[in-house]
């Protein structure tokens, strides 16, 4: 049975992947992207894009806006591809052949197979076309020669086709060869952290079309909250959102400040946890044992790689502890500290 809400007007508004019409506060970077990618609009080679900086701050609702209007209004087929779940050169050419109306087996088949069928897709639709690989991070962690393949379309299709790449590293193509790096001519676009009005912009815009009525307090604080968690613009639609129905559970007609103090305690960063999930088994069982053993202090590779052998059981060496390192350092888990020639790690303060 549906009933009318007495606070949202449109709770859908708050969701995290709602891409809204106006995106306050990154108007120059979406200038900019679409200034690099407009030339496949016009049967020229765009630009390829890469995206930096820390994690929601609208890196990839900028790139879903330029798409939705590239879409609209040039013809251009774009075709958005998130790394967390395609992190292999095959996962990633399979997607956008299946993208471009040509069937291919997501197993079984080789990479040749695969790329030849990408490339008869990619010649049938001979148009523009742009691909955003967004956490590209888990593609170069995983598969680190996968860009070559991507980089070698041009070679045999005359269409215009370019990329962009999303990370919240700036470093992410240290791994890739410098030939490879020096055929995809990036240009680089940092995001910068929002500020403390800028997210209180951000906020309010949602909570217009949101709410039928809300407090200006009830914003601030929970823009103020995101802040303090990392400035993720999903921390404050979470907070909005839960603020939002514990009001209608008491069956308030606005958004009072009282409801939104009352959730915040609740609400935790996105980002750790989506990263932490997508760990692998022994990766997660070495941080569980930095947390459990180091969980204050500096440690070294060695002595990191004793206490994880004791709770594998088995003899893992300090060689493979040191990539599992590098992978939690370079996703935000741990730090990595360099004194001299010595190489230190602590867990990341949340």
């Amino acid at each position: 049975m549906f009933y009318e809400s007495t606070i949202f007007k449109k709770e859908e508004v708050l969701y995290p992947e709602y891409l809204p019409e106006v995106l306050p506060h990154r108007e120059m970077q979406i200038k900019w992207i679409a200034r690099n990618l407009e030339p496949a609009a016009r049967g020229r080679i765009p630009i390829n894009t890469f995206i930096y900086g820390p994690p929601g701050i609208g890196k990839t609702a900028s790139i879903k806006f330029v798409f939705r209007e590239f879409e609209k209004f040039s013809g251009l087929k774009t075709i958005y591809i998130n790394c967390w779940e395609f992190n292999t050169s095959i996962a990633v050419m399979s997607e956008i052949t299946l993208n471009l109306g040509i069937f291919v087996q997501r197993r079984g088949w080789s990479k040749d197979e695969v790329f030849t069928r990408m490339i008869e897709a990619l010649r049938k639709w001979g148009k523009g076309i742009i691909v955003c690989l967004d956490e590209v991070d888990q593609l170069i962690y995983k598969d680190v020669n996968a860009l070559y393949d991507l980089v070698r379309i041009n070679q045999y299709v005359k269409i215009p086709f370019g990329l962009v790449f999303i990370s919240n590293y700036k470093h992410v193509f240290a791994k890739v060869e410098p030939r490879i790096k020096s055929s995809l001519r990036i240009d680089e676009i940092e995001f910068k952290p929002y500020s403390f009005l800028e997210m209180k912009d951000i906020l309010e815009e949602r909570a217009k079309d949101a709410f039928f009525g809300y407090e200006k307090g009830a914003i601030a604080l929970a823009a103020n909250e995101a802040i303090k968690k990392g400035g993720d613009v999903r921390i404050g639609l979470e907070i909005l959102l839960k603020a939002g129905r514990l009001a209608e559970r008491h069956n308030a007609r606005k958004l009072l400040t009282k409801f939104v103090r009352e959730v915040i305690k609740k609400v935790e960063p996105v980002k750790p946890k989506i990263i932490e999930e997508s760990l692998g088994e022994k990766e997660r069982i070495l941080l569980d044992v930095i947390r459990k053993k180091f969980k204050k202090g500096e440690f070294t590779a060695k002595e990191v790689c004793k206490e994880f052998n004791k709770a594998l059981e088995e003899s893992i060496g300090e060689r493979m502890v040191r990539n599992y390192l590098k992978h939690l350092s370079e996703v935000g888990m741990i730090e990595t500290i360099k004194k001299g020639k010595n190489v230190f790690f602590r867990l990341k303060v949340k």
